[in-house]
């Protein structure tokens, strides 16, 4: 698959998706869910949520739908949330970064070296479900769905196999996230925060010589073509999810919310489930356009790693989450395992 046809397919940085096509008919706008996101149309994504929205609209007999603001429309992910407490929007596809701004708790899911795989991943969603709804409905929102972003990995311009080659990359970081300073900083390196918009130019001009993030958004964002390596040992998986407004959501009728609280596990189900097929093909794109993977850690510098993840995990207790929930997630993990 090229490059080119499988960013028409689908398209997620490190944002969810973008603006719907609705069915023209009449609409109460009682029934109209004001949807806000930073990312493009034009995607598997955008097909999902079309397919959504008619189900909607369809099963509620023109009671309920979206009505989407996509691209940045309505400000960035702080935006949206404070707009969505204001009633001026409903609902919206958050990263890591906009959950964190309402539960910040729900961050922990995002902490370096926690997660090994998707088996690992889906056990802790669904054995703290009730954790997350209730950390998001205090604080005034409806969970409705996850939708993962991925697996996050070094891409660089020089070969790394140990956290010593790591400290003499000149490594980006995105400004003002605490999960990525906590990373860091215990892995001793110091790097340079800049925002996402300006990474790519960085890049050129030398500024920066090394990031992190998903396959897929390593091609979407065209940072592969301004790095070579790709180390092939997950630093963590960002995670993502749709939120509703409370207050929103109570105004709905009982039908109206069993409608799209189980459209919701069903189409939300399936975005999650792309992201994860389309990261697997991206590498293999990648590879055909010239990144070179690396090799896999040892078991020694895999133990290395682990140990950086809990010293930043900890690190993080009592800022983001309590101590309390990290250990019942470590504990849960060590169990499954």
């Amino acid at each position: 698959m090229t490059i080119s046809k499988l960013l028409k397919k689908i398209w997620i940085p490190a944002f969810l998706w973008s603006q719907i096509a609705v069915p023209q008919a009449a609409l109460t706008e009682d029934g109209v869910i004001k949807f806000a996101t930073l990312a493009p149309e034009g995607s598997t994504w955008m097909k999902v949520m079309r397919d959504w929205d008619k189900e909607l609209t369809q099963k509620s007999g023109g009671k309920l739908r979206f009505k989407i603001y996509s691209g940045g429309m309505s400000g960035d992910e702080k935006d949206v949330v404070r707009k969505i407490r204001l009633g001026q929007l409903h609902a919206g596809g958050f990263t890591g970064v906009g959950l964190g701004e309402i539960a910040p708790e729900a961050r922990v899911l995002d902490s370096p070296f926690l997660f090994q795989n998707t088996q690992e991943i889906d056990y802790i969603y669904n054995k703290f479900d009730l954790e997350w709804r209730s950390a998001f409905e205090n604080k005034g929102f409806i969970f409705l769905g996850w939708t993962e972003v991925g697996f996050i990995y070094f891409f660089t311009k020089q070969p790394i196999e140990t956290i010593a080659d790591l400290k003499k990359i000149r490594m980006w970081a995105w400004e003002g996230d605490p999960i990525a300073e906590a990373a860091f900083k215990a892995m001793g390196i110091k790097p340079i925060p800049l925002s996402i918009a300006d990474v790519m130019s960085s890049l050129q001009t030398g500024l920066i010589d090394g990031v992190y993030t998903s396959p897929l958004a390593a091609l979407a964002l065209q940072w592969f073509t301004r790095t070579k390596y790709m180390y092939p040992y997950s630093i963590g998986n960002a995670t993502g999810a749709v939120l509703i407004s409370k207050k929103f959501f109570n105004g709905l009728s009982p039908e109206l919310k069993e409608l799209l609280l189980s459209s919701a596990k069903k189409y939300l189900g399936q975005i999650t489930a792309l992201s994860r097929e389309e990261n697997s093909k991206s590498v293999e794109v990648l590879k055909k356009n010239g990144i070179i993977v690396l090799g896999a850690p040892s078991s020694k510098q895999r133990a290395e790693y682990s140990d950086i993840g809990k010293k930043a995990r900890v690190s993080l207790v009592g800022r983001l989450y309590s101590k309390e929930l990290l250990s019942k997630i470590e504990k849960a993990l060590q169990d499954f395992r």
